[in-house]
């Protein structure tokens, strides 16, 4: 049995985020995470069903990380996908195999298209599954998502401390791009009682840097950055030298960082780590 690891044992947090494959081979995922874990950081942190489209089971695919790199691997786990019957099952089923850390969110909505053939479940909140969690004795974790493109950050906190009053230990934001937006937020969450820790996705081109900008729910890309990706002779060392920047900026406001490596490239982690 492994050893139960508090992940706030270590002064400043840094996890990796994994996104499981589309089918049923995960030897090219695990290779190219396991080739990272000789470098400084907690563990891996491995999302669902990320944008409403099937990958591989999260909670497999950390199981199979752990035993590979023996490095914690924290499940995402969604409303969206489960009821509360499953829901349940897959709490205890984590903790049976060695998974102490969940981050539990709603999860993204299903495209209109997709809809005539996929359903949502949510026969519970997210509250009911943050307490559902904390019952299961999993370390329990949540999103913090402000919604710029709302002007909803106040909302927003009220929202997370819900979470808070619900038995959530710590929460994960959504990416950040410099230190105006990294200073509003942890003003923001500064009496919210709760470890934060920052999201970090790093950018590798300036149509990448738009789309996230204007696409993307939940996230804002500054001007100038969009800018310097716009005129950088290497838009990928650039990306990774503003992650770089933005762990710095987390060191000094959050409990810690969530490197979000985009489109499978966990090769930037050496750069950026």
């Amino acid at each position: 049995m492994r050893k139960r690891v508090d992940m706030f044992n270590e002064s400043f947090v840094v996890t990796i985020e994994v996104v499981p494959p589309d089918g049923s081979d995960p030897r090219k995922v695990l290779d190219a995470l396991d080739a990272l874990s000789a470098l400084s950081f907690f563990g891996f942190s491995v999302a669902t069903n990320p944008v409403a489209k099937p990958r591989m089971s999260a909670m497999a695919l950390c199981t199979m990380i752990q035993q590979r790199t023996k490095k914690p691997a924290i499940l995402h786990l969604t409303t969206r996908d489960h009821n509360r019957l499953s829901l349940q099952g897959e709490l205890w089923g984590a903790k049976a195999l060695g998974i102490e850390t969940v981050l539990v969110a709603t999860g993204d909505l299903v495209a209109f298209k997709d809809r005539g053939n996929t359903t949502n479940v949510r026969d519970t909140d997210v509250y009911g599954l943050v307490k559902m969690a904390r019952e299961s004795n999993l370390q329990t974790g949540v999103v913090f998502d402000t919604h710029p493109e709302k002007s909803g950050l106040a909302r927003a906190v009220d929202h997370l401390q819900r979470k808070v009053d619900a038995g959530a230990q710590f929460a994960v934001t959504q990416p950040i791009y410099d230190d105006a937006g990294a200073d509003e937020i942890a003003h923001a969450t500064r009496n919210i009682g709760i470890p934060v820790i920052m999201g970090i996705l790093p950018l590798r081109t300036p149509r990448h840097a738009e789309f996230l900008h204007t696409r993307v729910a939940g996230i804002t890309v500054p001007d100038a950055l969009r800018q310097r990706m716009h005129c950088a002779a290497d838009p990928v060392t650039e990306g990774a030298a503003n992650a770089r920047e933005m762990i710095g900026a987390a060191r000094t406001r959050f409990a810690g960082a969530c490197i979000m490596p985009p489109f499978d490239h966990y090769e930037v982690m050496v750069d950026i780590l």
